[in-house]
């Protein structure tokens, strides 16, 4: 049953105050000395400070709490190449999400660029005002050529999330549906149903975690990539079969593992009879998912399920990662966003499932508990602990790999995350408490 009607939905973002994001000011600004420190001539000392140490405008600006989300519409949601204006709404979603998970604070720049040299262009240009990048909403294989380049080019950390968001959660499901099932992760088959930015991305992830890459088989709209096939984009041939083996039914035989991020409707009951035991199905597309859970359940209950709706066990869902992965990256003023902290990311949320949940975050999702197990292999996203598990995490395997450019003390940060998190809900519990907005 839905949640909302087109109706609420509209007023949401139209209420009020347009769109879901505010700028104000954060230091006092009522009298004449207050006008003279924020601006002119007090603002020149701190231009002369960072003009003779130009590292300290993480001292004196907002720079290291500041993260440009940058999209071009072109691949929005699963509305696709709507524009840059129609993605706002989205992007100005991302920037919520940033603010309510991790205190960080984000501009949404929806750009006119159609080719990667554009994207790029412009993102590198963003350099000296933010301390990071969240890539949003970019068709492929561009997006893949934008970040690379990116990544290579900028000393800030720069996360395309529609690749790497449900890498990284998918990968935290992988752990522990694999220790309930006793398998080890160099041995399994998977089958991938779809080959998009999002479906690459969860691969290549996979084989850094320890998935053999022939043993991946991904599909496209054409069918089972193979060496075979013309017209192989170089994304795509990197996980192309040496033989067609056959159609999706034909391959899913066996497979412990299918990863939908595709279509609704894309396998059947009776192949999902055929995966190997104790399988995982991660059915991600949105709203409908490529099998619906219940049909899964019905043919075969020993399979760990997860999808992209909150409505059902195992959510697949981004917001467990990048507002985390950014804020652990920005603390330790990370130069990029590297394999090793996405990884680390994945084990902390893995790490955080098997842990006692309070009856509290129980009741936020209309459950007597949730205990680690076939139903329970994510953390919940209202789960408080995810920020103190993940950016520690994160942050310690950025320190670790020589891409940090500030040593944390681990417990103190924790410590300093908590308090953070306090103070920020605080303050914008009091911004949108001053408006009535009838929801």
């Amino acid at each position: 049953m839905a949640l909302f009607t087109k109706e609420e939905a509209l007023q949401y973002h139209s209420a009020k105050r347009k769109g879901k994001l505010e700028v104000f000011s954060i230091k006092p600004c009522t009298n004449q000395k207050h006008l003279s420190l924020a601006y002119s001539p007090g603002v020149a000392e701190a231009c002369r400070a960072i003009h003779a140490k130009p590292e300290t405008v993480y001292d004196y600006t907002n720079k290291g709490n500041l993260v440009a989300v940058v999209s071009n519409g072109t691949a929005v949601l699963g509305l696709g190449n709507i524009g840059p204006e129609a993605g706002k709404p989205v992007m100005e979603g991302k920037g919520v999400l940033f603010k309510v998970f991790s205190d960080i604070d984000v501009f949404d720049l929806n750009i006119a660029a159609k080719t990667a040299d554009e994207v790029v262009e412009f993102c590198r240009k963003l350099e000296p005002t933010f301390g990071g990048i969240n890539l949003e909403d970019i068709k492929a294989p561009e997006c893949f050529e934008i970040e690379q380049r990116l990544i290579r080019e900028m000393n800030i950390p720069v996360f395309h999330d529609d690749q790497h968001g449900t890498a990284i959660i998918s990968g935290a499901g992988i752990i522990n549906a694999l220790e309930i099932a006793n398998k080890k992760i160099e041995d399994i088959k998977v089958v991938v149903s779809g080959a998009g930015a999002a479906a690459i991305a969860c691969s290549n992830f996979y084989v850094a975690m320890g998935v053999k890459r022939e043993n991946i088989f991904m599909f496209d709209s054409r069918g089972l990539i193979h060496e075979g096939r013309e017209g192989l984009n170089e994304f795509k041939r990197a996980f192309a079969q040496k033989t067609d083996a056959g159609s999706l039914a034909d391959v899913m035989k066996g497979a412990d593992m299918f990863l939908g991020l595709s279509v609704k409707d894309a396998i059947s009951k009776d192949m999902v009879k055929t995966m190997a035991p104790n399988a995982i199905i991660f059915a991600c597309a949105n709203p409908d998912p490529e099998i619906p859970y219940d049909d899964v359940k019905e043919v075969r209950p020993d399979i760990v399920m997860g999808t992209g709706r909150s409505d059902f066990p195992n959510q697949i869902n981004n917001v467990l990662g990048f507002p985390y992965i950014f804020r652990g990256a920005l603390d330790c003023r990370a130069t990029a966003i590297n394999e090793e902290m996405k990884i680390a990311a994945a084990h902390a949320l893995a790490d955080l499932a098997k842990q006692p949940v309070a009856k509290d975050i129980c009741e936020a999702y209309g459950v007597d508990s949730l205990e680690f197990g076939i139903d329970y292999i994510i953390p919940k996203p209202l789960d408080p602990r995810v920020l103190t598990h993940l950016a520690p995490a994160v942050a310690k395997a950025a320190m670790d790999t020589g891409v940090a450019q500030i040593q944390l003390d681990l417990d103190q940060y924790r410590k300093e995350l908590e308090e953070r998190m306090a103070a920020s809900k605080a303050r914008t519990a009091n911004v949108v408490e001053s408006f009535d907005y009838g929801f």
